[in-house]
């Protein structure tokens, strides 16, 4: 028995009908409703994008103000959320955390059980500022440090970082931050939206969406490449050794170099474009390029020897580390963009919404096969 073939990991399947993204991954083309993110990158910010991936049209002064605000006024936890947090073991990782108190949430959303638009848009907003918070707390927690209030007259990327920090961000780390934030903010049906989109669609609610997303976000596969970057970065660092001829002998010894290449993408990947811009900017504009320079020389290297392009992941790890933010964070932080994206699809499937149930080819044992008496069995 067979179904039409489909390629594995359903590459090259149309699963889902879709007005947020689009991606012309042979032209490197990446859009949100539209429009190219090369323009949303250099004129936009977090909250103007999320504002964009929700309602499907750039908001006129007021409308910004007003999702602003709104957004920031969301940035409250239940006390029960942090006593919980307090509680976790010191082993778990920012990703462990952030998975299960994003669950926790749901018990203290006043729309919970309600299912409309109207209130999956509230909730959304709830969630997408207490992501950020969750992560920056937990952070502090672990290090035995004192909790920061939220300062709601701080835009959404200079809020994270006040709260992760305790000082009041420069300048730049807050549009190095804020352009981030847009970049990572959707990408059509990768992984974790594609599983934030089916758990959607069997009229669960919005909670159990995003942490399966945050699940699903978690593997090294989808979110942790950037991780490997700056572990990469750090030991080449440690041992003194020239990067290029670290990644060869890498290359040699058959081993996979993180932040490199992309399923979609034929040509280099259009956020990278802006993260290596911001990196290099960032590392020199603080002395410290040399996280910087070590990528640049590696990416040259593996785009003329295997024709590989570097993907978002490979530019953001020196981006972050330059902010010194640890390394263990760089996937939260990648969760508190995607956030953006995660509930604008949930959003949209709620709003016309079908079981999303694929059929599996099936390679198998041919049918009909028959059950075999214990003693006839080999």
């Amino acid at each position: 028995m067979s179904t039409a073939g489909a390629g594995k990991g359903l590459e090259g399947i149309v699963a889902a009908n879709s007005g947020i993204c689009w991606i012309d991954g042979d032209a490197g083309v990446l859009a949100y409703r539209g429009i190219d993110i090369h323009e949303l990158a250099v004129n936009s910010n977090f909250e103007e994008t999320t504002y964009l991936l929700w309602n499907g049209i750039l908001p006129n002064e007021l409308a910004l103000r007003e999702f602003t605000a709104r957004l920031a006024l969301s940035r409250s936890l239940d006390a029960r959320i942090v006593d919980m947090l307090r509680t976790f073991p010191t082993t778990a990782t920012p990703m462990e955390v952030l998975r299960t108190a994003v669950s926790a949430l749901s018990f203290y959303d006043a729309d919970e059980k309600d299912n409309s638009h109207d209130a999956n848009v509230r909730k959304s907003y709830n969630i997408t500022s207490q992501m950020a918070m969750l992560v920056a707390i937990y952070d502090r927690l672990r290090k035995g440090l004192e909790i920061i209030p939220p300062d709601r007259s701080l835009n959404h990327a200079a809020n994270f970082l006040w709260m992760l920090n305790g000082v009041k961000p420069s300048e730049t780390a807050v549009r190095t931050m804020d352009m981030a934030l847009v970049l990572h903010a959707d990408h059509e049906l990768n992984a974790s939206t594609f599983a934030a989109r089916v758990i959607a669609a069997t009229l669960s609610d919005v909670h159990s969406a995003i942490t399966g997303a945050i699940g699903a976000l978690k593997g090294p596969l989808h979110g942790g490449a950037n991780e490997g970057v700056m572990r990469l970065l750090l030991t080449i660092d440690k041992l003194d050794a020239d990067p290029v001829e670290y990644v060869r002998n890498m290359l040699a010894a058959k081993q996979k170099i993180s932040g490199f290449g992309h399923r979609v993408y034929k040509t280099e990947d259009p956020r990278a474009t802006h993260l290596r811009e911001m990196s290099k900017q960032l590392g020199y504009d603080s002395g410290e390029p040399k996280w910087y320079e070590m990528s640049r020389a590696i990416e040259l290297y593996i785009n003329a020897d295997k024709k590989l392009n570097a993907n978002v992941d490979f530019y953001s790890a020196s981006t972050y580390a330059t902010l010194g933010i640890d390394i263990d964070l760089y996937t939260p932080i990648f969760a508190i963009s995607r956030i953006a994206g995660w509930t604008a699809h949930v959003i949209e499937q709620l709003d016309d919404n079908r079981l999303i149930r694929p059929r599996a080819e099936y390679i198998g044992p041919a049918y009909p096969a028959h059950w075999v008496p214990m003693e006839e069995r080999g």
